[in-house]
């Protein structure tokens, strides 16, 4: 064509700033004009820093709301957009296209050879077909295993940085006090909180070519804990894939969860237990059809109430974790089975929330008896405090990763509720990871 091509990025402070970082940084053909922001609230407030965007840049990015959008494609003279976040419906990833194509501009979404980085250390990676489908429980289970075994194991999550950038750049979280020296949201904790109470560290932040350079230095394997339903920005080699049985078809439904599946070395059909004979069968069936040469386990979430915990008959508040309640579509989790489970009176809080969480329950209209563990800002945890201050419950079951005792200084009892990996079915999942280190000869620490 000839020309530089005025680009803008459709994202959520993730897989924009990587796929800004891997592809376009330094390519002159491109200029990105500007970020879009969705999904994550308040992260349009920010920009994107000169300093990370290296020496074609002579100012920061700007970030707008995605529903500026057609304004922006006029406005800035936009070429193409490149579609860069996770966990949509096909059909809303098309009505986006068509919205973009209406305005003049091209639609276009960048795959993994042009974005995912090689290690120098084994990659094993675990990823999911939708947000809330249980990842989080194998990921952990699996470091617990290789450190166990005698690996060192860096893991690196994917990025939620939600707040400043440059600060953000590259992050080790090995502690309490990482976590409030980086003042990290709910978000961030449930996802780091429980690697860091067994004694591991977590790598995340922004730029991820260095992030991984900082955890090759210590480790001899390399674990990628998705988020969302997004692919890993490290190319894997043992792609492990979860399913949400209580979500069948959810598989060939969402983006890009779908490239997970079709890519997959190992598919953990999660959740059985509680699937229905006809979801069980409608996930069977798409294994065999798009991706038959996976080995397919099954497994379920084992949950557990903190030992000492008294909700039997008790009027309860359920706060599940916010993302799998939100853009993930689950209307409960954990915590509300736990509650079912000891016969407790879930109270319906819709009625005492405040702020940003009665907006939630606006916009997400599936939530009932659940309150979304929401705290992207010092407002939103402060809008959940209240929320559940005002529930009038006798106990808060808490079934979000970031410990709310924690968090939060509240007048009432908190019954944490845990889950974890347990395999059903199929093949041992981590003799599966055991074989494929052998394969590899990553030597285990003398």
């Amino acid at each position: 064509m000839g020309k530089q091509l005025r680009c803008i990025i459709l994202g959520a402070a993730g897989r924009d700033f990587h796929d800004f970082q891997t592809f376009f940084r330094d390519r002159s053909e491109y200029e990105v004009v500007a970020f879009t922001a969705a999904q994550i609230p308040f992260i349009e407030q920010r920009s994107f820093p000169r300093e990370l965007a290296g020496p074609l840049y002579d100012s920061d990015i700007p970030i707008f709301l995605e529903s500026e959008l057609p304004d922006l494609i006029r406005r800035l003279a936009v070429d193409m957009a490149f579609f860069s976040y996770s966990d949509l419906s096909h059909l809303e990833v098309m009505h986006k296209a068509s919205i973009v194509q209406s305005h003049g501009a091209g639609f276009a979404m960048l795959g993994p050879h042009l974005t995912q980085l090689r290690s120098s250390r084994p990659v094993i990676a675990v990823t999911a077909v939708r947000t809330g489908a249980g990842k989080s429980p194998i990921s952990q289970a699996l470091a617990r295993h290789l450190t166990t075994a005698g690996h060192r194991v860096a893991v690196l999550r994917h990025p939620m940085p939600y707040g400043n950038l440059l600060k953000q750049r590259v992050v080790r979280y090995a502690s309490e006090a990482d976590l409030l020296t980086h003042e990290c949201t709910i978000e961030e904790r449930e996802e780091y909180e429980p690697y860091v109470a067994a004694g591991m560290a977590v790598y995340a932040g922004v730029d991820y070519a260095a992030i991984l350079a900082e955890a090759e230095k210590a480790s001899d394997v390399i674990l990628w804990d998705g988020g969302n339903n997004d692919y890993p920005f490290v190319q894997p080699d043992l792609s492990i894939v979860v399913l949400d049985a209580l979500r069948a078809g959810h598989e060939v439904a969402y983006y890009p969860g779908e490239t997970n599946f079709r890519a997959a070395d190992v598919l953990v059909l999660n959740k059985v237990s509680n699937a229905s004979v006809e979801g069980l069968a409608t996930l069977r069936h798409n294994v065999a059809a798009f991706n038959p040469r996976a080995t397919v386990i099954e497994s379920d979430l084992a949950i557990a109430l903190a030992e000492g915990s008294a909700i039997a008959g008790k009027r309860v508040v359920v706060v599940e974790d916010g993302p799998t309640l939100t853009h993930g579509g689950m209307a409960y989790g954990a915590g509300t089975i736990a509650a079912r489970a000891a016969q407790a009176q879930i109270v319906e809080p819709r009625a005492f929330a405040v702020g940003s969480i009665a907006e939630a329950y606006s916009n997400f209209p599936h939530l009932s008896a659940v309150v979304p563990a929401l705290g992207y800002s010092e407002a939103q945890r402060a809008d959940l405090e209240n929320t559940l201050r005002a529930s009038r419950a006798e106990v808060i079951i808490d079934a979000s990763p970031a410990r709310l005792d924690r968090l939060m200084s509240l007048p009432l009892p908190i019954a944490r509720v845990s889950y974890c990996f347990e395999q059903r079915s199929g093949p041992p999942l981590f003799e599966l990871v055991d074989e494929a280190l052998h394969r590899w000869n990553a030597k285990p620490r003398e």
